[in-house]
C-alpha cells in the first residue's frame, strides 16, 4: 500500500460516501482553512489493486521556523476497526511526513458512549476499545476535556429530526418557544450580504475577524452546502400580538378584580397580582412596538450559520443580541431550524456540549438550553497526537509552545 496525493474531486468522491463523512473532511473545508494560515494535503491510501482504502485531509500549520504540525479535523477517514489497515496507514503516514511535521493531531468522530442528561449516566459501547489500540500503535491520548478546550468538542448533542416531536421538548423549552412566537419574530433565510449583521451576534465568541465567515460562506456556497439565517422583529406583528394579549388579559383582570372583592383569599390575591404584572408587561410591549414603528426600525436579534453535509445540518455557530433576552430569540431560532430542516435531513447537529453536569459548570445554561430540545448526547473518543518527531515534540512541550498554540 502507498500514500498518494489526490485531486479535489478524487478526495470528495471517497470522503462523501465514507461512514465517518464530515464537512470537516472535505475539500471545501480545506479551502476555508487555506484562507486562515494553513496549508493542506489531500491524501489517499491505495492498495496493491489500486483501490482507495482511506483518505485524510491534513491541515498544516507552522508554529515557528523550526516546527510544523498537521491536523486532520475529525480524524482520518479510514476503517478504524480494521486494525491492520490502521496500523499500516499510521506507519506510512509517519514516513510520509517524517521530514515535514513534528506530529499530526486527530479527533475522530467515533462515539464511545451516549449520555442520559437526566441520570447523568453514560452508556459506553464497544468503540471504547479503540482507545487501547490507538495507544498501542503510537497515538498519544490527550487529556479528556469537560468543556471546549480541544479543537472540536468531545461531547455533542444531536436532534434526530425524524423522531422529533414538539410535545417531547421540555416544559420550559415549549413555554419559551410559545412566548417567542407571540413576539412578532420572523425567521429569515438571508444571503451573504447580511453576514455583517450576523457577525455582530458572534464576534465575542471567537477571536476571529469579520472576513472569516464571509470566506466560509463563499466557499461552501459554491456547492450549495451552507445557509445563513437571521431572526428579525416584525414590529407591526409585535404590536398587534401585544394589543391582543393585553385585551385578553384586561378581561381576565376585570374578572379577577370582582373575585377579589367577593373573596380576598391568598389565591385570588396572587392571581390578581400576576395578572397585573402581565398587563404591565404587555403595555410595555405595546409602547416598544409603537415607538419602533414610528422610528421605522429594522431590528435583527439572532442568527445561525449552517453547513449541510449528507444527512446532517450542522450549526457551525449561532448567536443572539443579549439586549433582547426577553424575546427568547434563541429558542425561536432553534425551533425554526428544526422545522426548516426536518423534511430533508435526518440530524441537526447542535455543535458542542459539556461533560460537566454540576451546578459549578460555567456552561450550565448552555447545557440546559440544549437538553431542553431532547437531543441525543454523545461522548466521542477524544483528541490524539501522532508523534512523528519525538525530540521536536518534546521540545514544543518543554518550551510551552504547544500550550500556547492550542490553549487559546
Amino acid at each position: 500500500m502507498h500514500i498518494k496525493e489526490l485531486t479535489l474531486a478524487e478526495f470528495d468522491t471517497f470522503a462523501k460516501n465514507h461512514i465517518l463523512s464530515s464537512y470537516y473532511q472535505s475539500s471545501s473545508y480545506a479551502l476555508v482553512m487555506a484562507e486562515n494560515n494553513y496549508e493542506y494535503d489531500l491524501l489517499g491510501y491505495i492498495d496493491e489493486l489500486g483501490i482507495l482504502k482511506a483518505v485524510a485531509l491534513i491541515l498544516i500549520k507552522k508554529i515557528n521556523i523550526h516546527h510544523k504540525y498537521g491536523y486532520s479535523p475529525k480524524g482520518f477517514l479510514i476503517d478504524y476497526f480494521d486494525y491492520e489497515l490502521l496500523k499500516s496507514f499510521t506507519n506510512d503516514i509517519k514516513k510520509y511526513y517524517s521530514k515535514k511535521l513534528d506530529f499530526i493531531k486527530i479527533n475522530p468522530e467515533i462515539a464511545i458512549g451516549e449520555i442520559n442528561p437526566y441520570s447523568k449516566i453514560t452508556n459506553y459501547n464497544s468503540n471504547i476499545s479503540l482507545r487501547d489500540y490507538l495507544k498501542d500503535i503510537g497515538y498519544t491520548k490527550l487529556k479528556d476535556n469537560l468543556y471546549f478546550e480541544s479543537k472540536i468538542p468531545r461531547f455533542n448533542a444531536f436532534i434526530n429530526l425524524k423522531e422529533y416531536k414538539f410535545e417531547n421538548l421540555s416544559k420550559n423549552t415549549k413555554n419559551k418557544i410559545r412566548k417567542s412566537l407571540k413576539k412578532g419574530l420572523i425567521f429569515e433565510k438571508v444571503d451573504k450580504d447580511k453576514m455583517d449583521i450576523f457577525f455582530e451576534f458572534i464576534k465575542h465568541k471567537k477571536n476571529i475577524n469579520e472576513y472569516y465567515y464571509k470566506n466560509y460562506y463563499n466557499i461552501f456556497e459554491k456547492t450549495n452546502s451552507c445557509d445563513l439565517f437571521l431572526v428579525k422583529i416584525d414590529y407591526e406583528k409585535y404590536l398587534l400580538n401585544s394589543q391582543n394579549l393585553y385585551n385578553k388579559e384586561q378581561e381576565k383582570n376585570n374578572i379577577l378584580s370582582e373575585k377579589l372583592i367577593a373573596n380576598s383569599s391568598t389565591l385570588n390575591i396572587n392571581q390578581k397580582m400576576a395578572s397585573d404584572r402581565n398587563l404591565l408587561s404587555y403595555r410595555n410591549d405595546i409602547e416598544i412596538a409603537s415607538h419602533s414603528i414610528k422610528d421605522k426600525k429594522e431590528e435583527y436579534i439572532a442568527g445561525a450559520f449552517i453547513i449541510k453535509h449528507n444527512n446532517r445540518a450542522n450549526i457551525v455557530i449561532s448567536g443572539i443580541d443579549p439586549k433582547y433576552k426577553s424575546f427568547n430569540a434563541n429558542y425561536f431560532l432553534h425551533y425554526n431550524l428544526i422545522e426548516y430542516y426536518k423534511k430533508d435531513f435526518k440530524f441537526l447537529d447542535l455543535n458542542g456540549f459539556t461533560g460537566d453536569f454540576s451546578n459549578d459548570n460555567p456552561f450550565l445554561g448552555l447545557n440546559k438550553f440544549k437538553i431542553g430540545f431532547n437531543p441525543h448526547i454523545y461522548e466521542f473518543i477524544g483528541e490524539y497526537d501522532l508523534i512523528i518527531n519525538e525530540k521536536k515534540y518534546n521540545s514544543l512541550i518543554r518550551k510551552g509552545l504547544l500550550a500556547k498554540e492550542f490553549n487559546k
